[in-house]
Protein backbone atom coordinates (compact mmCIF):
# COMPACT_ATOMS: atom_id res chain seq x y z
CA UNK A 1 0.00 0.00 0.00
CA UNK A 2 0.84 3.46 -0.77
CA UNK A 3 2.46 5.56 2.46
CA UNK A 4 -0.87 7.56 2.17
CA UNK A 5 -2.59 4.64 3.45
CA UNK A 6 -0.29 4.65 6.55
CA UNK A 7 0.53 8.17 7.19
CA UNK A 8 -3.52 8.76 7.26
CA UNK A 9 -3.58 5.83 10.02
CA UNK A 10 -0.42 7.79 11.66
CA UNK A 11 -2.97 11.17 11.46
CA UNK A 12 -6.10 9.16 12.82
CA UNK A 13 -4.28 7.46 15.43
CA UNK A 14 -2.84 10.91 16.70
CA UNK A 15 -5.58 13.05 16.42
CA UNK A 16 -7.84 11.26 18.40
CA UNK A 17 -4.94 9.26 20.84
CA UNK A 18 -2.42 11.24 20.83
CA UNK A 19 1.23 11.20 19.52
CA UNK A 20 2.49 9.02 23.19
CA UNK A 21 -0.33 6.22 21.70
CA UNK A 22 0.87 6.40 18.06
CA UNK A 23 4.37 6.12 19.00
CA UNK A 24 3.69 3.06 21.08
CA UNK A 25 1.25 1.30 18.13
CA UNK A 26 4.77 2.30 15.84
CA UNK A 27 6.72 0.10 18.51
CA UNK A 28 4.89 -2.54 18.90
CA UNK A 29 4.00 -2.58 15.06
CA UNK A 30 8.33 -2.53 14.81
CA UNK A 31 8.26 -0.03 12.58
CA UNK A 32 11.62 1.80 12.46
CA UNK A 33 10.71 4.70 9.99
CA UNK A 34 9.80 8.06 11.32
CA UNK A 35 7.82 9.20 8.63
CA UNK A 36 6.03 7.66 5.50
CA UNK A 37 6.60 8.92 2.46
CA UNK A 38 2.84 9.52 0.71
CA UNK A 39 3.87 8.72 -2.99
CA UNK A 40 5.69 5.75 -2.24
CA UNK A 41 4.71 1.86 -2.26
CA UNK A 42 4.94 -0.01 1.12
CA UNK A 43 4.58 -3.55 1.77
CA UNK A 44 1.26 -4.64 2.71
CA UNK A 45 2.39 -6.11 5.64
CA UNK A 46 3.42 -2.77 7.58
CA UNK A 47 0.11 -1.43 7.43
CA UNK A 48 -1.55 -4.94 8.59
CA UNK A 49 1.00 -4.99 11.62
CA UNK A 50 -0.51 -1.08 12.41
CA UNK A 51 -3.72 -2.12 12.25
CA UNK A 52 -3.02 -5.63 14.52
CA UNK A 53 -0.76 -3.48 16.78
CA UNK A 54 -3.73 -0.45 16.99
CA UNK A 55 -6.11 -3.35 18.30
CA UNK A 56 -4.01 -4.26 20.95
CA UNK A 57 -2.71 -0.98 22.40
CA UNK A 58 -6.68 0.68 21.54
CA UNK A 59 -8.66 -2.36 23.02
CA UNK A 60 -10.16 -2.77 20.19
CA UNK A 61 -11.08 -5.07 17.27
CA UNK A 62 -9.77 -4.67 13.60
CA UNK A 63 -12.48 -4.69 12.84
CA UNK A 64 -13.51 -1.65 14.57
CA UNK A 65 -10.37 -0.19 13.55
CA UNK A 66 -10.35 -0.69 9.76
CA UNK A 67 -14.06 0.68 10.18
CA UNK A 68 -13.06 4.12 11.96
CA UNK A 69 -10.29 4.06 9.33
CA UNK A 70 -12.44 3.82 6.27
CA UNK A 71 -14.76 6.69 8.07
CA UNK A 72 -11.70 8.65 8.32
CA UNK A 73 -9.90 7.95 4.79
CA UNK A 74 -13.11 9.94 3.61
CA UNK A 75 -12.16 13.25 5.26
CA UNK A 76 -8.48 12.74 5.25
CA UNK A 77 -7.96 12.01 1.46
CA UNK A 78 -10.00 15.31 1.03
CA UNK A 79 -7.75 17.46 2.98
CA UNK A 80 -4.76 15.82 1.14
CA UNK A 81 -5.34 17.64 -1.90
CA UNK A 82 -7.82 14.85 -3.46
CA UNK A 83 -11.10 16.62 -2.69
CA UNK A 84 -11.55 17.99 -6.26
CA UNK A 85 -11.01 14.30 -7.37
CA UNK A 86 -13.80 13.58 -4.95
CA UNK A 87 -15.86 16.22 -6.23
CA UNK A 88 -16.07 15.07 -9.58
CA UNK A 89 -16.93 11.67 -8.88
CA UNK A 90 -20.76 12.00 -7.70
CA UNK A 91 -23.29 14.61 -6.50
CA UNK A 92 -24.72 11.86 -4.14
CA UNK A 93 -23.66 8.53 -2.77
CA UNK A 94 -25.23 6.10 -5.28
CA UNK A 95 -23.50 8.17 -8.00
CA UNK A 96 -20.00 8.31 -6.09
CA UNK A 97 -20.27 4.62 -5.30
CA UNK A 98 -20.94 3.69 -8.76
CA UNK A 99 -18.14 5.80 -10.22
CA UNK A 100 -15.83 4.33 -7.64
CA UNK A 101 -13.73 2.26 -10.02
CA UNK A 102 -13.46 5.72 -12.70
CA UNK A 103 -12.15 7.38 -9.49
CA UNK A 104 -9.24 4.47 -8.59
CA UNK A 105 -8.21 4.88 -12.36
CA UNK A 106 -7.67 8.76 -12.00
CA UNK A 107 -5.59 8.10 -9.01
CA UNK A 108 -3.56 5.34 -10.66
CA UNK A 109 -2.10 7.98 -12.75
CA UNK A 110 -0.87 9.74 -9.62
CA UNK A 111 0.15 6.26 -8.43
CA UNK A 112 1.67 3.82 -10.29
CA UNK A 113 1.38 0.60 -8.19
CA UNK A 114 -1.90 0.67 -7.13
CA UNK A 115 -3.72 -2.14 -7.11
CA UNK A 116 -6.95 -0.89 -6.43
CA UNK A 117 -10.48 -2.94 -5.74
CA UNK A 118 -13.30 -2.75 -7.73
CA UNK A 119 -16.68 -1.92 -6.55
CA UNK A 120 -20.18 -2.05 -8.99
CA UNK A 121 -23.65 -1.59 -7.92
CA UNK A 122 -26.33 -3.46 -8.33
CA UNK A 123 -30.13 -3.93 -7.87
CA UNK A 124 -30.26 -0.06 -7.38
CA UNK A 125 -33.72 0.82 -5.82
CA UNK A 126 -34.71 4.55 -4.67
CA UNK A 127 -33.03 4.04 -1.23
CA UNK A 128 -31.01 1.11 -1.25
CA UNK A 129 -28.25 -0.79 -3.65
CA UNK A 130 -25.91 -3.39 -3.74
CA UNK A 131 -22.48 -2.90 -3.16
CA UNK A 132 -20.18 -5.91 -4.53
CA UNK A 133 -16.18 -5.42 -3.47
CA UNK A 134 -13.60 -6.97 -5.05
CA UNK A 135 -9.75 -6.99 -3.99
CA UNK A 136 -6.85 -8.99 -3.91
CA UNK A 137 -6.19 -7.91 -0.47
CA UNK A 138 -7.91 -10.01 1.82
CA UNK A 139 -9.62 -8.49 5.47
CA UNK A 140 -10.41 -5.40 4.24
CA UNK A 141 -14.45 -5.41 3.93
CA UNK A 142 -14.54 -3.50 7.46
CA UNK A 143 -13.09 -0.59 5.68
CA UNK A 144 -15.33 -0.63 3.11
CA UNK A 145 -18.35 -0.43 5.33
CA UNK A 146 -16.56 2.53 6.91
CA UNK A 147 -15.77 4.21 3.86
CA UNK A 148 -19.58 4.21 2.86
CA UNK A 149 -20.46 5.56 5.94
CA UNK A 150 -18.04 8.65 5.48
CA UNK A 151 -19.62 9.07 2.40
CA UNK A 152 -23.10 9.11 3.92
CA UNK A 153 -21.65 11.70 5.87
CA UNK A 154 -19.89 13.87 2.82
CA UNK A 155 -23.34 13.66 1.42
CA UNK A 156 -24.99 14.17 4.30
CA UNK A 157 -27.17 10.99 3.88
CA UNK A 158 -28.38 9.02 6.17
CA UNK A 159 -26.40 5.03 5.64
CA UNK A 160 -26.96 1.67 7.28
CA UNK A 161 -24.16 -0.82 5.75
CA UNK A 162 -24.78 -4.51 6.33
CA UNK A 163 -22.38 -7.42 4.91
CA UNK A 164 -24.24 -10.08 2.88
CA UNK A 165 -21.90 -12.20 1.47
CA UNK A 166 -18.30 -12.26 3.09
CA UNK A 167 -15.66 -13.55 0.94
CA UNK A 168 -13.61 -14.77 4.03
CA UNK A 169 -16.72 -17.12 4.32
CA UNK A 170 -16.49 -18.56 1.02
CA UNK A 171 -18.15 -16.60 -1.30
CA UNK A 172 -16.45 -15.29 -4.13
CA UNK A 173 -16.59 -11.44 -3.09
CA UNK A 174 -17.75 -9.32 -0.30
CA UNK A 175 -21.14 -7.99 -1.12
CA UNK A 176 -23.24 -4.91 0.94
CA UNK A 177 -26.74 -3.95 1.55
CA UNK A 178 -26.45 0.22 1.37
CA UNK A 179 -29.48 1.68 2.32
CA UNK A 180 -29.39 5.58 2.06
CA UNK A 181 -31.65 8.66 2.95
CA UNK A 182 -30.60 11.46 2.34
CA UNK A 183 -31.06 14.31 4.76
CA UNK A 184 -34.53 16.24 3.56
CA UNK A 185 -33.64 18.72 5.78
CA UNK A 186 -30.49 20.11 3.57
CA UNK A 187 -31.06 23.04 0.56
CA UNK A 188 -30.06 21.56 -2.50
Amino acid sequence: MYGLVNKAIEDMVCSHFGEETWQTIKQQAEIESDTFISMEAYPDDITHRLVKAASQVLGLSSSEIMQAFGEYWVQYTAQEGYGEMLEMSGDNLPEFLQNLDNLHARVGVSFPQLKPPSFECTDLEDESLSLHYRSMREGLAPMVIGLVKGLGARFDTEVDVTQMEKRSEGAEHDTFLVKYKPNESTPA
